[in-house]
Formats: structure tokens, sequence, C-alpha cells
């Protein structure tokens, strides 16, 4: 049975959330407070947390991060603000997804499956595949060779769009800056800025892209930074 933690400080709405998730078959904790849902996320062992923004002692944006650090689960975040900062903050910070109050509880419930079912996808897939080879949709990275091959034709990268691929890669979904992307692949010593990264991006997406101007792997989360959509 899956395990669900609701982190959550309005008891109603907590309450109403467990009872259709436990009807759905998961099991589900509530903490009511950021310090006790923190506590539990990092000493417990759960599939996937329902974190509201905005909690006593402890916020949703630190509970995430802290999280996230440690847990490659999926993230909900729930809030009542509709402040866009505030989604592009909670998906920076590696959150999987993000609704706004009020919401109905069959959305929520249906949004809890399919990022249970993707994740179940996602680890399974991890597991049959060889440690030298790494595969995301069409995409097929040979570990071994440092061969890339989109839909089985190779295409060829220079060694840092290689390692930019890769990184993405190995952390599908999640959105890093590129001052992250920077650090990650060129180093803090490199010579140059940020702005390479975005050059890097473009050229990667020139070369494993059917459309360029409408990417399917590489997303660009305005005000935020990039991630690869799996």
């Amino acid at each position: 049975m899956k395990r669900i933690l609701i982190i959550e400080d309005e008891l109603v709405i907590a309450e109403v959330e467990k009872d259709y998730l436990e009807a759905g078959g998961y099991a589900v904790d509530v903490a009511a407070s950021g310090d006790a849902g923190l506590k539990k996320a990092l000493e417990e062992e759960y599939d996937l947390i329902i974190l509201d923004l905005m909690l006593p002692k402890v916020d949703g944006f630190e509970i995430c991060r802290q999280v996230r650090e440690a847990r490659n689960i999926p993230i909900l975040m729930v809030t009542a603000r509709k402040e866009d900062i505030d989604k592009i903050r909670g998906l920076g910070l590696g959150a999987d997804d993000y609704i706004t109050k009020p919401f109905s509880v069959g959305e929520l419930v249906a949004r809890v499956k399919a990022h249970l079912s993707r994740y179940d996808r996602l680890t399974s897939e991890h597991r049959r595949e060889p440690k030298s080879e790494l595969r995301l949709r069409g995409i097929r990275i040979d570990q071994l060779s440092r061969k890339v091959f989109v839909n089985e034709q190779e295409v060829l990268l220079t060694s840092k769009e290689y390692d930019l691929l890769l990184f993405l890669c190995t952390h599908p979904n999640r959105v890093f800056s590129k001052d992250d992307l920077f650090e990650r692949i060129w180093g803090l010593d490199a010579l140059g800025d940020n702005a390479t990264v975005t050059v890097y991006i473009s050229k990667l997406r020139e070369k494993i892209e059917s459309n360029p101007s409408k990417p399917q792997y590489i997303e660009t989360i305005w005000g935020v930074g990039y991630r690869f959509n799996v």
C-alpha cells in the first residue's frame, strides 16, 4: 500500500483529503505544522507528499528544499496564493506539481495517482536497465561509450553537450537554474558566465528535438531555468 504524507495546517481540508485518498486505497498520515511534517518526511518512508505552502514554524518552501535533498519522491504543492512567483519558486525547489486552493478533491486524487504511476514507471525502468545505459522516452545514453541515440539514431555531441544532457536526464522533471547548471557542468572556476548554458541548451535542442522551437524534452521554465521532461 502506497503511503502518503499530507502536511496541512487546515485540519478540515487535511481530513477531507485523507478520507478521499484512503478510499482510493492509500495509507495516509497528516502533519498539522511545518516542523512536524518535515520530521515525518525525513524520518519515515513515504511514496508521495502533499505539501501546503503556508505553514506554521517551517514553511512549505523550506520543507520542499530539505526533502528534495534527501528523497526523490513526488511532491505536490498546495496553496491558496495564486501568484506565479510561488509556483516558479516551488518548481525551482524540486516540487513536481502545483495546485491552487480551492480545488476539487477528485482532481487532487487524480494528480496523486498520475504522479505515483509515473514515479513507479521511472523507477522500474531504471531497475531493469544496465547501469551503463540510460533510457528516457526516445533517448538512449550509453555511458560507457558516451554515445547518444534519439529514436535509435545516433546524434553526435560535444563533450560538454553530452555532460549537460546526461545531467538533465539523470535528474528528470527537476528544474535547474542556469547558475546551477553552469556550476555543475563547467565548474566554479570555469571562464565565462551562465549565458553559456543558454547556448548549449539551444545546441542540444537542435540535435535531439524534432522541433527545437517546440521542445518536448528540455523545457524552459521562465524565470527559473530548465528541466528534462519525462
